[in-house]
């Protein structure tokens, strides 16, 4: 039987990628540009010049994914794109390069939600893996909880109500005067620090409830660094940076174990770049091992953003025939459903 290859594309923020990723699973292939260093002198994502960087790298990025794949574009079944949740500017580049070569070579059309992606990370590394399970999302712009009861049957359990935690990450790091991307900075320098040196509030939000908060711990470290200042009081940023950290994870691992007892699921996968973080990994391992409970966790280069992920989320929409039009357009902030 001939396989399916879904070449995906993958331009919501900063990376410009493209894969190729054979019936759901096994990975030919994931090029991934990073623009970090070009965005870093800033301190954070810049729309506009995201956008333009992936205008010029999108070609070669996706040349590159087919040559390592050693297919041509008529051993594609299809193309995946993100088409939401992003930067619209951004989105646009990959939406319209994949409506192009689809409507080119005459291949079908798969528009992919970028949190769909994410939880999708989990098949690539995994051939075992599979629904139902709770996925506890955490990125820069989201931190979510998700009842996967399908392949393409999602139910957001729980919620970011302010700040996501990779938004935290980033944020606190800022005042602690560590470069772009914050979340990395922070773990590796919390490994030098105490992390029951700074009591940081653990916002939990009422008995049973599985959203999230993170606004309020960012002001109460914000609030901790100015008052040393006013004090001329020394700080210990590693242990500010190990506070921090262990006040969300407390909360993500408390509400992730909540979130799989609630829907009596017994599989927890997680999922986005925060997912990168030893620290979480090492929290949800000793947890779910105490709750009897199954944990999946992807690679590193599958948890940050990445268009194999966009395949491998692309091939369940595409076998179930659910292809979309010319007329796709991208949503910054489309829902997931």
């Amino acid at each position: 039987m001939n396989k399916i290859n879904i070449l995906g594309i993958e331009t919501s923020c900063d990376e410009t990628s493209a894969s190729v990723v054979a019936d759901g699973r096994e990975v030919l292939s994931n090029v991934i540009h990073s623009q970090i260093m070009e965005h870093r002198k800033y301190g954070g994502v810049v729309p506009e010049i995201a956008s333009r960087r992936h205008i010029v790298k999108i070609d070669d990025v996706v040349s590159a994914a087919l040559d390592e794949a050693g297919l041509a574009l008529s051993d594609i079944s299809a193309v995946a794109v993100t088409h939401g949740p992003g930067l619209v500017g951004a989105l646009l580049v990959g939406l319209n390069f994949a409506k192009a070569m689809a409507y080119a070579a005459g291949l079908p059309l798969v528009g992919v939600h970028h949190i769909a992606g994410h939880i999708a990370s989990n098949y690539l590394d995994n051939a075992a893996w599979q629904p139902p399970f709770i996925a506890l999302v955490v990125s820069g712009g989201h931190t979510q909880l998700i009842h996967v009861r399908d392949y393409d049957d999602f139910v957001i359990m729980g919620k970011s109500l302010d700040d996501a935690a990779g938004e935290a990450y980033d944020k606190v790091a800022r005042c602690l005067g560590l470069p772009y991307p914050g979340g990395v900075q922070i773990d590796r320098l919390a490994q030098e620090g105490n992390a029951s040196a700074i009591d940081f509030p653990r916002v939990l939000l009422g008995a049973g409830s599985l959203d999230f908060s993170f606004s309020g711990l960012k002001s109460a470290v914000l609030n901790y660094l100015n008052s040393a200042k006013m004090a001329e009081r020394e700080v210990s940023h590693a242990d500010v940076a190990a506070s921090f950290q262990q006040a969300v994870i407390e909360v993500l691992t408390k509400k992730a174990m909540m979130a799989c007892e609630i829907a009596g699921c017994n599989q927890l996968a997680i999922a986005g770049g925060v997912a990168a973080n030893s620290a979480l990994r090492a929290a949800l391992e000793q947890a779910c091992s105490k709750n009897n409970i199954t944990l999946n966790i992807p690679k590193p280069i599958y948890c940050t953003d990445n268009a194999a992920m966009i395949a491998a989320a692309g091939y369940y929409d595409h076998i179930k025939g659910r292809h979309a039009g010319l007329v796709l357009n991208a949503v910054p902030s489309l829902a997931l459903s």
